[in-house]
């Protein structure tokens, strides 16, 4: 795992600003945390957004294929319109009837399988995933939690403690077990279901032979932070039998591959065939506004309500509401997935052209709009692919197009543009990509 926990990242003195920027740096610095990390070696400084487009103080456009929060494109204009109507009605929360909230909630639970019928409204995806863990964990009766080895699952105390990804400074629980992945582990995919249950029923082994139990095995279902390993369909089945075997949960972490991203289905879990006890859902259920949901079976629900105590103020508040309500409209009446699973195609084609004529494109996976991209031939070393994708991250933000890296060595591309991208969003893409290549691996 790279050591720098964040390799496409400005460094001062690395190059000469403008004083603008300069300026408003030194103003950062000067007032916030010292954890914030400012993208790309060249900083961008946006101060407006539309569509597939975010406009720096000059008015240079940018391309987004980067940032999945704004599921429906920048400051989508039927979704900012439903916010604002409702804010200037009334902003409400949950210990009062309002029935919006019920209707909304109605519609959620219809998309997912007929198993799944209740939601717990949260504002973020690592609230989300904290209450999904004290659900799992109560209803279960025991405290063990598997992740994949390089997962990422949010920022609150239990929750960073359950992801790997984070960095070794932020201590994992010792209730906590990694399990390695088919993918990179280049298991044939004849036998990536089999590879993935021995890892999963080794961790359970483990966590059982200590007295602590399985909770939950938690997983993100194109593993995205591990590199976006998505394939083969249902590899994750036989593990998860196993976890139910041993009286644990399923939790699916659908913030990065739900809500029609993976283009075939409106959630990411429905490609491997398998039916969550819990589903986890952040702020592209909100295009960006704060809103996230805990989805799942009756009996987890009703087992730790009966016995606990969960609400809050803001969560499932009605301005909320009726934003996430304006996005699954426009969702399914535009047929926003059919879109991502198009354009994904469309993407995929052409990134496959641009691998046959550059060998330092060595592997391209993806699951609609959600890819990654391995960079650098494999035999070098895990640090000088890592500079060159990142050399091609920061080529394409100074052409106007923002991704950034992911994966256990950052040395492959996250490419998640927003899901209304277009036929010519992705042509201008492409072409960025194939620019950068020419000048990094000709």
């Amino acid at each position: 795992m790279s050591t720098d926990l964040m390799p496409n990242r400005y460094r001062p003195g690395e190059i000469e600003l403008p004083r603008r920027e300069a300026e408003l740096i030194a103003r950062r610095d000067s007032v916030l945390g010292s954890s914030y990390r400012l993208q790309y070696r060249n900083p961008v400084h946006f101060v407006r957004g539309e569509g597939m487009w975010l406009y720096d103080p000059d008015g240079r456009a940018y391309l987004d294929f980067y940032n999945n929060v704004p599921s429906l494109g920048h400051c989508h204009p039927e979704v900012n319109a439903a916010m604002a109507e409702q804010a200037g009605r009334i902003s409400a929360n949950t210990r009062y009837l309002e029935p919006r909230l019920v209707d909304y909630a109605e519609r959620l639970v219809g998309t997912f399988p007929e198993e799944i019928n209740r939601v717990v409204f949260t504002c973020t995806g690592s609230e989300s995933n904290d209450l999904a863990l004290r659900i799992a964990r109560l209803a279960s009766g025991n405290e063990g939690v598997i992740v994949s080895t390089y997962a990422y699952h949010g920022t609150s105390a239990a929750v960073a403690a359950v992801s790997p990804n984070l960095g070794d400074a932020v201590k994992l629980s010792p209730n906590v077990r990694m399990v390695r992945l088919p993918g990179p582990e280049r298991a044939p995919e004849a036998q990536a279901a089999d590879f993935f249950e021995a890892q999963v029923r080794a961790a359970i082994f483990d966590l059982n032979r200590r007295g602590i139990g399985v909770a939950a095995l938690l997983i993100d279902s194109i593993f995205s932070s591990d590199g976006v390993w998505v394939d083969p369909p249902g590899f994750i089945a036989k593990g998860v039998a196993g976890v139910r075997d041993a009286g644990g949960l399923l939790i699916a972490d659908e913030v990065q591959p739900g809500f029609g991203r993976t283009g075939a289905h409106m959630w990411g879990f429905e490609r491997h065939g398998v039916v969550p006890d819990l589903v986890t859902l952040g702020k592209p259920m909100g295009n960006g506004f704060p809103i996230g949901a805990v989805v799942g079976r009756k009996a987890p629900m009703d087992k730790f309500g009966a016995t606990a105590r969960y609400s809050n103020t803001f969560a499932g508040n009605t301005v909320g509401i009726a934003t996430a309500d304006a996005v699954l409209t426009i969702l399914q009446r535009d047929r926003i997935a059919q879109n991502a699973l198009a354009m994904g195609e469309r993407l995929r084609v052409g990134l496959e052209e641009i691998a046959r004529q550059h060998r330092s494109l060595r592997a391209i996976r993806n699951a609609g709009l959600f890819f990654g991209i391995d960079i650098g031939i494999e035999t070098t070393p895990p640090a000088q692919r890592r500079a060159l994708a990142v050399d091609v991250v920061n080529l394409m933000r100074e052409d106007g197009v923002l991704i950034s890296t992911t994966g256990a060595h950052e040395d492959t591309l996250k490419v998640r543009p927003p899901l209304v991208c277009g036929a010519e969003h992705v042509d201008l893409f492409l072409a960025s990509v194939q620019r950068a290549f020419t000048r990094v691996a000709p």
